[in-house]
């Protein structure tokens, strides 16, 4: 491990001559990620989310787009199970261009949502997340097909 990736990276960083880098981010961040935390209810069907709800994001103040899909459309989803129902549900903050928050249901949501989980915290463009191809025909074919919804 390199010496300001270690425990003494913020003493470090602190004590040079340039400013310190606080941002929540930083290697060496204490600060919990509140927003950017996956909830998965194992219910039949399951339920996962992370990040803002639509209704959150607008009272913050964002300019906020959803775009809804049915996870039961994706070539995937015929594969994985007979007779599969879901939905997604991605909050945009269109701005910034990125996913404030996500909302899953159906099988397999639960393993589905880190995807958002890591689009949520890298803060990634949704122009970069359409270069992201899922496999096919897998059920995580939903983000492409959410991305086409939202008109990429």
């Amino acid at each position: 491990m390199r010496a300001e990736q270690g425990p003494a990276a913020p003493i470090a960083e602190r004590a040079g001559d340039r400013p310190a880098d606080t941002g929540r981010q930083q290697a060496w961040s204490a600060e919990a990620d509140r927003i950017a935390v996956p909830q998965a209810v194992f219910t039949h069907p399951e339920i996962a989310s992370v990040g803002l709800t639509e209704r959150a994001a607008r009272e913050s103040g964002l300019a906020v787009r959803v775009v809804e899909y049915r996870v039961d459309d994706v070539a995937g989803a015929a594969l994985y199970a007979d007779d599969y129902r879901g939905h997604a549900k991605l909050v945009v903050d269109e701005t910034r261009g990125v996913v404030v928050g996500c909302t899953l249901t159906g099988p397999m949501a639960t393993e589905l949502i880190h995807t958002a989980t890591v689009a949520i915290v890298g803060e990634v463009p949704l122009e970069r997340l359409w270069h992201a191809v899922p496999a096919f025909p897998t059920v995580s074919e939903v983000w492409l097909r959410l991305l086409e919804a939202y008109g990429l």
